[in-house]
């Protein structure tokens, strides 16, 4: 159902036809935890023009661990969209969430577009560097009840360090104001 919003809406068809240098599209969808991002980031994935296969980032892989919210959002920045911005390789580094380690780096092909999502992507500096910005809201209960529902007991213990979090960053950032496309995630 949002996709097909995102789909439809005449911003997306603008990203993806007219990037800037003949670069493929860099596409942010932020939110907070439970609204829909993932869900929605891989619908647009699938559902791409064009048959086309976007590269899909997800925060989740890279942030290093329980309080890496706002770092997980420079790093998108320092090394994948200001690398991309200037036509050298880009790339990230996961985390290991079982080691509690920095895990392996992944390169970006520079050559497909790029679907970025997660809780503290769209941050000033990162949306200076995207074709388009998602933004999704949704009610805290109910996005409380959806990330617990998906992640259980693993994520359960964490929640309120990680809203803290998330909540330093909307009020750092202003997350909302930076997107193109605000969708309501209920």
């Amino acid at each position: 159902m949002l996709a097909a919003a995102v789909l439809a809406d005449p911003r997306f068809a603008a990203a993806i036809d007219h990037r800037h240098a003949g670069a493929p599209a860099v596409i942010l969808i932020d939110g907070p935890s439970g609204s829909g991002k993932t869900v929605l980031a891989e619908a647009l994935v699938t559902a791409w023009p064009a048959g086309v296969s976007p590269q899909l980032v997800r925060l989740d892989d890279l942030y290093q661990g329980w309080d890496g919210l706002a770092a997980a959002g420079e790093h998108v920045a320092e090394h994948v969209l200001e690398p991309l911005a200037a036509g050298a390789p880009a790339r990230w580094q996961g985390f290991d969430w079982d080691r509690g380690a920095a895990g392996p780096w992944h390169p970006v092909d520079p050559a497909h577009p790029l679907v970025i999502e997660g809780c503290g992507v769209l941050t000033r500096r990162n949306a200076a560097l995207a074709d388009l910005s998602i933004w999704i809201e949704t009610d805290l209960p109910r996005r409380k009840a959806r990330a617990l529902a998906r992640d259980g007991a693993l994520y359960a213990p964490h929640w309120d360090r990680w809203q803290r979090q998330w909540e330093l960053f909307t009020a750092a950032e202003h997350p909302a104001g930076l997107a193109d496309i605000i969708l309501d995630g209920s």
